[in-house]
């Protein structure tokens, strides 16, 4: 028999869950929101970019436990073919731009932090939150989401954990890099040819730590050319970023 304290204690709280796809869905979902509304009001653009990475920080945070742990093997062959996808992105991307004039991205009026705020340090501040986005949060982000739930999903559609990580399918590898390209990249072309080198590079590996080393390098070495090219070189390379 309960004492009366014992029944006037409350029931003991259940820890709140998430569906294992809603996890992975809710960070791009933020993501892809947040880069909408910066691309339909320009004016919100830096502050919808420091938005989307706190969000997404905390989403992924707090959702870490329902992802795939993250095998780290092969990290280096990830650095290697980080580096040979940022040669193959800003060359790629020349090429396209010398012989295509109306290539998509041209429409697209890139967001030059030099001109958008009235401080340096406003700048700089912007400049370092968007570096270190690309090159830490996105590539985990995206990796987590394409070659991990999307990949994954494409093989077995009504429970995408019956398939493995890196697993063959010659669905998964074209579609994904497909849509990786085209859906969430202005320079779809580009995207697509590199979404295809890092679909190979997780079929040859089955290492989502080795996508995220090269998804990170690439993207630092993007920023890093980027600016090298505006303050050193005087070039407007902006559209890369």
């Amino acid at each position: 028999m309960r004492t009366s304290a014992q029944q006037t204690l409350p029931p003991p709280r259940r820890p709140l869950t998430v569906r294992d796809d809603v996890a992975y869905i809710l960070p791009m979902g933020a993501f892809l929101l947040f880069t909408w509304a910066g691309g339909q009001w320009p004016s919100f653009y830096a502050a919808s970019y420091f938005a989307k990475t706190v969000v997404v920080a905390l989403l992924l945070a707090f959702l870490w436990r329902y992802y795939t742990k993250i095998r780290w093997h092969y990290w280096w062959l990830g650095a290697l073919m980080g580096v040979v996808g940022v040669f193959q992105w800003v060359l790629m991307e020349k090429v396209l731009l010398r012989y295509f004039h109306d290539y998509p991205h041209m429409s697209v009026q890139p967001f030059d932090p030099t001109k958008a705020f009235g401080s340096a340090w406003a700048m700089w501040g912007f400049i370092a939150v968007r570096w270190v986005g690309a090159s830490l949060l996105v590539p985990v982000m995206e990796e987590l989401f394409w070659r991990d739930f999307a990949w994954r999903s494409v093989i077995a559609p009504n429970d995408f954990k019956l398939a493995a990580i890196g697993e063959w399918d010659w669905k998964a590898f074209l579609l994904i890099a497909l849509v990786f390209g085209a859906a969430v990249h202005v320079q779809w072309i580009t995207a697509i040819v590199w979404g295809l080198m890092i679909g190979g590079l997780l079929l040859l590996t089955r290492s989502l730590g080795a996508c995220i080393v090269m998804h990170g390098v690439t993207n630092f070495l993007l920023g890093a050319y980027v600016l090298w090219s505006h303050f050193h070189r005087h070039w407007d390379q902006w559209y890369f970023w």
